[in-house]
């Protein structure tokens, strides 16, 4: 994901000598092509068919791999089943879930595969190689975190590579490192420094700087493991949650243990609740009672505040920069039986013909803080990203100001865990509108979870929260919210 992170940079990558002797580290010349004399490979190769079970779903995976980390393409619009990537469309349902359990796994555990291949490689890889390294981490994945046989894992991959125009003269460097991590990965992963190396150098420094190391370790730990399945239920929560199985998190959100398809679980049908973090359903409670208001929830797709503000019985206007994203919005909202206004608009052209009682601003932003749900984040994002958008929230913040009734509130959040995008905003605004006042979080809102709260005031989630103490404790997504009131 973001070109490696800690592990090989881009510029490592692409400036490697393009030689076709990369050895194996300890054994012979693993991936040249056969001597003119015809001679046959040293290695030991082990390859399957096209035929072979999961064969597809590990070429998806790969494909997958590829495109967030060369293309920088979001996980999420590859697996979409519409638009997606069409080698993962084609899988039938089981295999497609297998897909997402590597790559899922592949891009939480990158560093520390990173460190492996490393190890046994005397020097990097060349470009020229194709999928080489995706092939790898691929394998990888399977073979230290997943419980699939080495076997298929090792037999896979070096099929996927013979079939590569580029890769297959390193078919046998695949074979020879996988056939060595078999061997001896297991003992090296146990050893590795997994918080450090599963983040990015520049995001777990940032992060060591603003929260302290012990902290920054407890984040990247979180990112490592999978998610809970939070729901938000405007009615009877408590019964939703012993029905479903699940628990109430922050006085208000219902989550499971995930079981397959969501869209199974009862309630989806009727539309009594729909999937969004515990955390992430925050900022729309602190606006308070709006029923009867006029609330803009601004950059409001996919929808999961918007239906928040709905249920709460305001008159929602939902502003989006995208069209197809509102219209996925719309009809969210169509299943769960709520209604909202939308309009297509840049927030930096927007003209609102009334003004609004109160206003959600869910600022664009580098959506660090959702890395434990969307491990593709880590990578995609640089740290110049942060910056860069920085200047846009503020612009924004100040625009939303002016489209607030006298006395209205205004909450300003990012699903960001780097305080220039939270709690540095909120900083610069007080001190240049004085007329502006910060209104500050309260445990009772949160269910009386009081670590989610600044010494500000403001709400601070972050994924090394637990939020109860149940079955289902484990992470929140990385959060920021702060309620502002304007005199």
């Amino acid at each position: 994901m973001e070109r490696y992170g800690t592990i090989m940079s881009t510029e490592r990558r692409n400036t490697s000598p393009q030689s076709k002797n990369s050895r194996s580290k300890g054994g012979k010349r693993s991936g040249a092509p056969k001597s003119p004399k015809g001679n046959a490979p040293e290695a030991d190769t082990v390859e399957g068919t096209f035929k072979d079970p999961g064969y597809a779903a590990r070429k998806a995976a790969t494909d997958l791999l590829g495109k967030v980390l060369s293309k920088r393409m979001p996980l999420d619009g590859e697996l979409d089943l519409n638009n997606g990537h069409p080698g993962y469309k084609r899988l039938e349902p089981n295999d497609r879930a297998l897909v997402r359990a590597i790559i899922g796994t592949a891009l939480r555990r990158r560093g520390q595969i990173q460190d492996v291949i490393d190890r046994f490689l005397d020097r990097p890889i060349p470009e020229k190689t194709g999928r080489v390294l995706d092939i790898l981490h691929v394998a990888m994945a399977q073979l230290f975190f997943m419980s699939v046989p080495d076997h298929a894992a090792v037999s896979l991959a070096v099929t996927l590579a013979g079939r590569d125009g580029r890769a297959k003269p390193y078919k046998n460097l695949v074979n020879a490192v996988l056939r060595r991590a078999t061997r001896e990965g297991a003992a090296i992963i146990a050893e590795q420094d997994a918080e450090k190396l599963n983040a990015p150098e520049w995001m777990f420094a940032r992060w060591c700087e603003v929260y302290g190391a012990e902290a920054a370790r407890a984040m990247s730990a979180a990112h490592m493991q999978e998610p809970y399945l939070d729901l938000t239920v405007p009615e009877g929560r408590e019964e939703w949650a012993e029905k479903l199985g699940g628990e109430v998190q922050l006085g208000y959100s219902v989550r499971l243990v995930p079981d397959g398809p969501v869209e199974k679980l009862a309630g989806f049908e009727d539309g009594k609740w729909w999937v969004q973090d515990a955390a992430a359903a925050v900022p729309a409670r602190l606006l308070g009672d709006i029923k009867g208001k006029a609330v803009a929830d601004l950059c409001a797709a996919p929808g999961g505040k918007t239906m928040q503000l709905a249920a709460a019985g305001a008159d929602v206007t939902a502003v989006d920069i995208s069209a197809r994203r509102l219209q996925r919005l719309t009809q969210n909202l169509k299943r769960v039986g709520l209604e909202a206004e939308t309009e297509v608009s840049d927030l930096r052209e927007y003209v609102p013909i009334d003004l609004f009682d109160a206003i959600l601003l869910d600022a664009p932003c580098s959506a660090t803080g959702t890395i434990r749900r969307h491990p593709d984040v880590a990578w995609l994002k640089r740290e110049d990203d942060v910056l860069k958008l920085a200047d846009l929230q503020y612009e924004l913040l100040e625009k939303a100001l002016g489209w607030l009734k006298p006395g209205g509130t205004l909450v300003y959040c990012t699903c960001s865990l780097e305080q220039e995008e939270g709690e540095l905003q909120i900083q610069r605004l007080l001190l240049e509108h004085p007329e502006v006042q910060r209104v500050p979080v309260t445990a009772d809102e949160l269910g009386g979870v009081a670590a989610a709260i600044s010494s500000q005031g403001d709400f601070r989630a972050m994924p090394g929260h637990n939020p109860s103490s149940g079955k289902t404790s484990g992470g929140l997504d990385g959060f920021f919210a702060a309620r502002l009131r304007i005199s």
